[in-house]
């Protein structure tokens, strides 16, 4: 059990015009700070890593002073410092969400997680995987929003035109990170500015009609897609498989993200059926393959699929035949 010593720092109101010399100063004082000591031998990076999108993501960022990580919440934008020392976490917070996104960071790195239920088994290779990955916790953020809308972007597409269409979508609709986050951050945008996003600029980002017209309908509900409270993965995805152009795999993408859900698997993945049949089977498999292979771990089926991928490209089957070629909807 992880044992939690939080330290919340409530900054005074005051109100100071920009030319004020304290202006910088205060601007830079994070809204939120806190320290967390988790009781399992911690890895941020990799248990963010299913949030970052891409190298370039202006929503997630490794820098010299920590890592950073912007996000959305009920009360606003809001960046977030996580720093690791001595085995303490730092969390320092801003912007109008401040108080809320720097409350979710041990849920972002796992504290929700209950690993202790699973068991790898007889099968040699989960059980080495399970071994050398003491530090995986599947994170959880609760918030459906920042999850959906890259989600949405990686519709049949390729991995790096989705990354490239996100990056585009922030600096066109994302608000800068609050505070004195790395350079060109950005907030995902919030329901009400995708709304606003304008035809031709969608096009000029790179976004299909299909895309834009299912980012459209789940802003048109953003709100009633939060979970609340602990939330239920089967309810969530029930919830968005009724969005139009919403399927089983977005629905999966992000419950696994908001929730943590440790079962859900993402169905219809162009790769995952393949590489999890070669991790633990040897050959190649279709979606039907690749749940009876998990079968034996249900309620823990994402667990070993995120076990697989910790474990490096030197589970992927060997790659034959020509690559999926992106498309540059720009130029349609």
């Amino acid at each position: 059990m992880a044992r939690c010593a939080w330290h919340l720092v409530d900054l005074p109101l005051i109100r100071l015009p920009p030319e004020h010399p304290l202006s910088t100063a205060l601007a830079s004082a994070p809204a939120y700070e806190a320290t967390w000591e988790p009781g399992w031998p911690l890895d941020v990076e990799g248990c963010l890593a299913p949030h970052r999108r891409g190298r370039g993501d202006p929503a997630l960022r490794t820098a010299e002073d920590g890592i950073w990580r912007t996000t959305t919440t009920v009360d606003g934008p809001a960046s977030v410092r996580i720093t690791v020392a001595g085995g303490r976490v730092r969390v320092a917070a801003w912007g109008d969400g401040a108080t809320a996104a720097g409350a979710a960071v041990p849920g972002w790195l796992g504290a929700a997680d209950r690993p202790e239920g699973f068991e790898p088994g007889d099968h040699s290779v989960v059980a080495d995987l399970h071994r050398r990955a003491q530090w995986l916790r599947l994170s959880r953020t609760g918030r459906t929003w920042d999850a959906l809308v890259p989600a949405v972007l990686e519709q049949k597409v390729t991995v790096a035109e989705a990354h490239r269409v996100w990056r585009e979508l922030l600096r066109l609709a994302g608000e800068p990170a609050p505070g004195p986050a790395p350079e060109g951050m950005r907030v995902p945008p919030s329901s009400q500015r995708v709304l606003e996003v304008t035809d031709w600029q969608w096009h000029a980002c790179g976004l299909d009609g299909a895309r834009r017209r299912a980012l459209r309908a789940v802003a048109s509900v953003a709100s009633r897609l939060e979970p609340g409270g602990a939330g239920d993965s089967a309810a969530l995805q029930r919830r968005l498989c009724s969005i139009p152009g919403i399927g089983v795999w977005t629905a999966a993408e992000v419950v696994q993200r908001t929730l943590g859900c440790p079962d859900t698997v993402s169905v219809g993945d162009y790769h995952l059926k393949n590489i999890v049949g070669w991790s633990l089977a040897g050959r190649r498999t279709d979606d039907a393959g690749m749940l009876e292979l998990l079968e034996p771990w249900r309620g823990h089926r994402q667990r070993v699929v995120r076990l697989i991928l910790a474990g490096g490209r030197g589970q992927r089957p060997p790659r034959r035949g020509p690559r999926f070629a992106p498309t540059d909807h720009r130029r349609i």
